[in-house]
């Protein structure tokens, strides 16, 4: 018997028996209640179960499941029935995710077995009137059970994670993508994903657009893409592949973007977010997907890895890595890098934290790390970052507003600025920024930012740049002069207001830096300050102990921002965008993380030497483990809480930039335009 034919055999008898347990009382009520809906869902489940308005009695809630079934059985249990959701994209795939369905299947039918095994002859019985020696032998064998079944079958999920990434011929969303006729928006439900109706406003309104917009959208897209290479003189006639991420509502200009890469020789990979707990990593969504449809269920299991987090998952799963990406070695050699198309202007997200929800150890925490860090090194033996490239794009969705039309017409205006004028002017400010050892930073009405970035130093002044000039290539739009800065003598407060990062909002965000390193932070989001520390240990810091500051910035893109203040719509930017509109600054690695060898050169012919930072050159050539954090967050500081932005030089003469939120460096009046109207 072939596998494809051993697969539909094992997915049908586990159908048969998920359909018989409708009728069945032979486990305790509480938990027979918990199997028959779960099984219910397996079979017949859609996107409406998980709403937000039905969370409050899901199983999906660990809040709900902990009420009901206890601490640590409820937490077993809502990981599971989150884990289960994967049925509806997978189903949606068909036979090509018929092995991931089967196992999901199997591995809520094997804890029901252990349930009927535990709790024989007491299907009546409530849950407080077990043995308490029974249940406890009931938590050790479905924790046994579940983490089994993470482990065991990393050699499907993990592997096929990877090879989604860099091979072509999986090809699901693609077909759709290129194949359907796109003004019938069904196409839209063929991809599995949750779907609202503003997406389908986006698509409807991406069709109503002229084919030559679509396709100068596309080009300036796949064209940043192509001189991301060009820029760093990397190879890309090497390559043979690149991977396309998007949120759906899109495909039209991404069936253009598809067009476009071709032309310059790529195909393209398109692949979904990640489901399985394995390969998710937190609120990482990397690939595409569709509308969330409950974002507070997501936030609940980000750390579900805390079930099966120990030292022999870790090496199980860098096993898999390492031979699959032996398998894929030709593929992963010529992959290219990611194409990402990134939304904006979606409802706000203030998540809630429950004590309910698995949560990472101390421990764990640094494992995560660790396992982070290993898992890089491997990608990076067979993906060199120093051979990919990338490029970046934003633009909004129908839920931002009454004025999204205009605000899409801006933003398609804005990614397309002159890359040349830009140009000019960041030349200007990069001149006097040169003139100082260091630069400082003030706020301004009640922003109690005061830092001071030390630079590195130039030796020839005729042939050597700190600040890169950066244009409109990987990152799209044009405007920000950048510098890795050096990390002794980088000291001092980083306050923001209110920022966006990853999808969630950070109130009075504060972080203090000694030395470059991060020696404390807060922020204003919860009434308790363990809980604010945790919320950015866990979404800025990524578990790491401290981070670096890996960027300074200035934005230049005022036109970007007076575009945001028109229409009301600056705590709606993507990063990508808002960093383009002040000064900023990243906590973890360099901009040039793991290219400190290649040698880059602004458009005035001086090479970049501003690429390393003490901690990236103790370590990077014998220690690559230790040199890298693999994380890169902004940190942007709006205009209206800026003071001053000054340069520093050996004598104490200022060099002012910025003051008053406004530029002062003649040459860049311009950029001043946009602020007064």
């Amino acid at each position: 018997m072939n596998d494809i034919s051993n697969l539909k055999e094992r997915n049908l008898l586990a159908k048969e028996r998920l359909m018989s347990m409708g009728a069945e009382r032979i486990v305790p009520e509480l938990y027979g209640a918990y199997f028959r809906k779960t099984a219910e869902f397996l079979l017949h489940g859609t996107y409406d179960d998980l709403k937000p308005e039905r969370y409050g009695a899901s199983y999906t809630n660990p809040v709900y499941a902990v009420s009901l079934l206890g601490t640590d059985m409820g937490r077993l249990l809502s990981f599971l029935a989150y884990e289960l959701t994967a049925v509806i994209p997978f189903t949606a795939e068909g036979d090509i995710r018929l092995e991931d369905i089967t196992m999901l299947y199997e591995a809520f039918l094997e804890v029901y077995t252990a349930f009927i095994a535990e709790t024989d002859g007491m299907p009546g019985t409530g849950a407080s009137e077990i043995p308490d020696e029974r249940v406890e032998a009931l938590t050790l064998d479905v924790r046994s059970i579940l983490v089994s079944f993470v482990t065991d079958y990393t050699d499907v999920t993990v592997a096929g994670r990877i090879r989604d990434i860099v091979d072509p011929s999986r090809d699901f969303a693609k077909k759709i993508i290129m194949e359907s006729d796109l003004n019938d928006l069904s196409y839209l439900d063929r991809f599995g994903e949750y779907v609202s109706d503003d997406t389908r406003r986006l698509a409807e309104f991406i069709n109503s657009l002229p084919e030559s917009d679509i396709e100068s959208m596309a080009e300036t897209f796949t064209g940043g893409y192509i001189r991301g290479f060009e820029a760093t003189g990397k190879d890309l006639t090497k390559k043979k592949t690149a991977n396309i991420r998007y949120n759906l509502g899109f495909e039209r200009l991404v069936r253009a973007s598809v067009k476009s890469f071709a032309k310059a020789g790529l195909d393209v990979t398109i692949y979904r977010k990640p489901l399985h707990a394995s390969v998710r990593g937190g609120l990482s969504r990397v690939g595409y997907y569709g509308d969330l449809v409950n974002e507070q269920m997501d936030y609940d299991h980000r750390e579900d890895e805390a079930l099966f987090l120990d030292r022999a998952y870790i090496e199980r799963k860098l096993e898999v890595v390492v031979s699959t990406y032996e398998e894929v070695r030709e593929l992963a050699g010529v992959f290219a890098g990611p194409a990402v198309m990134e939304r904006f202007g979606m409802k706000d997200f203030e998540p809630v934290n429950h004590e309910e929800s698995l949560r990472l150890t101390e421990k764990q925490s640094r494992l995560k790390t660790e396992l982070i860090s290993r898992e890089a090194e491997i990608q990076n033996k067979y993906i060199p970052m120093d051979e990919r490239s990338y490029t970046i794009i934003s633009y909004p969705v129908p839920e931002i507003g009454k004025d999204f039309e205009n605000i899409f017409k801006d933003v398609v205006d804005i990614n397309t600025l002159s890359s040349e004028r830009y140009q000019t002017t960041q030349q200007c400010i990069i001149e006097k920024l040169e003139k100082g050892n260091y630069v400082e930073i003030k706020g301004k009405d009640g922003n109690k930012t005061e830092i001071r970035i030390q630079l590195h130093p130039i030796v020839d002044i005729n042939k050597e740049s700190v600040f890169e000039n950066c244009t409109a290539d990987v990152n799209i739009p044009v405007g920000e002069v950048f510098t890795s800065p050096c990390l002794t003598g980088t000291d001092g407060v980083l306050h923001v207001s209110q920022v966006y990062i990853n999808g969630l909002i950070f109130k009075e965000l504060v972080f203090n830096f000694k030395d470059g390193f991060v020696t404390d932070y807060s922020c204003a989001n919860f009434e308790s300050e363990a809980e604010n520390k945790r919320y950015i240990e866990e979404n800025i810091l990524f578990h790491h102990d401290t981070l670096p500051m890996g960027e300074f910035a200035i934005g230049t893109n005022t036109t970007a921002y007076a575009m945001a203040k028109k229409y009301g719509i600056f705590d709606k930017l993507p990063i990508l965008i808002a960093e383009k509109t002040g000064p900023h600054f990243a906590v973890g690695d360099t901009c040039y993380s793991r290219e400190e060898e290649i040698h880059t050169f602004n458009p005035d012919g001086r090479e970049l030497v501003a690429k390393d930072n003490e901690h990236t050159l103790k370590y990077r050539k014998d220690d690559p483990m230790k040199a890298y954090f693999h994380c890169h967050t902004d940190i942007t500081l709006p205009y209206e809480e800026l003071g001053e932005i000054a340069s520093v030089d050996e004598d104490g003469v200022r060099h002012v930039i910025i003051r008053d939120g406004r530029f002062v460096v003649p040459g860049t009046e311009e950029l001043n335009k946009p602020l007064e109207r």
